[in-house]
């Protein structure tokens, strides 16, 4: 029986020079990758980056692609995405017709429920197949932010536990089987929860979570381990609060007020089989 031959996988840029060359070049296609943070640390930035990243040719680091973004936390960062894509084309205008071709290749959805999520998921198979035979084919899709769905549509008791663990297994697995039939990366941004006590988070032990902090507090992912199995790498961006100097107040000389800067770093990444 002749060894099985693994063929690595093709990787799509983050659009930061920084984090693709920790990631060995980016967003591996082919299954999940989650990055998690507290809100303000730059998830959505970085999944925007990718969406607009997707259709630089492979030799610059994309994937010759368009993309799907499923967002689910209101509003859509419109202005955001319009300072981007118009900064990505001024970079290689000579890729593009159009600042409006580079965001007409970003598609996208909203979701207001995590059954709305399931459904979409659901018909991504036929719908990819489609895409597939188009010159622009959907390679990267992003679903800002999973937490968002199911944090507020479950209670903590057997019943909704139970029934969230299913919807988690159905969604993931369905998402493995298309990232892996047509080369899609998948992005997954969720949020963190406060780690109360040392130890291992309910004594499993997750990673390193150990070491995740973020804005002085000891945090880890959220949704818990049911979440936690159904992908295959985890990122994590902290928050740090630096202190850059001391201004005085207005109206008061005898008062001195702190002027902080906010800074993003991406703490660590774990893979699983």
């Amino acid at each position: 029986m002749r060894p099985e031959i693994l063929v690595p996988a093709k990787k799509c840029s983050l659009g930061c020079p920084v984090l693709d060359q920790y990631l060995a070049g980016g967003v591996p296609c082919g299954s999940i990758t989650e990055l998690s943070g507290e809100s303000g640390s730059g998830k959505t930035q970085i999944a925007l980056q990718l969406l607009l990243s997707a259709q630089l040719p492979l030799s610059l680091g994309g994937l010759a692609s368009s993309s799907l973004y499923l967002h689910s936390e209101p509003p859509y960062p419109f202005r955001r995405f319009e300072q981007l894509s118009k900064a990505f084309y001024l970079s290689y205008p000579q890729l593009f017709d159009s600042v409006q071709c580079v965001r007409n290749n970003v598609l996208v959805q909203e979701l207001d429920s995590a059954d709305h999520l399931f459904d979409v998921v659901f018909k991504l198979d036929s719908a990819l197949a489609k895409e597939s035979r188009k010159t622009m084919p959907i390679k990267v899709l992003v679903i800002d932010s999973i937490a968002a769905l199911f944090r507020s549509e479950f209670d903590n008791n057997p019943f909704d536990l139970k029934r969230r663990a299913n919807l988690f297994f159905k969604i993931s697995s369905t998402l493995k089987f298309v990232a892996k039939k047509y080369g899609v990366a998948v992005l997954v941004t969720n949020q963190v929860v406060d780690v109360m006590r040392s130890g291992d988070l309910n004594g499993l032990r997750i990673g390193n979570y150990d070491s995740l902090y973020s804005s002085g507090r000891r945090v880890c992912p959220a949704l818990g381990i049911s979440w936690a199995n159904c992908v295959n790498s985890r990122l994590f961006l902290s928050m740090n609060e630096e202190v850059v100097g001391n201004v005085a107040g207005e109206g008061d000389d005898n008062t001195l007020c702190r002027r902080t800067k906010e800074g993003n770093a991406c703490c660590f990444c774990t893979t699983f089989a």
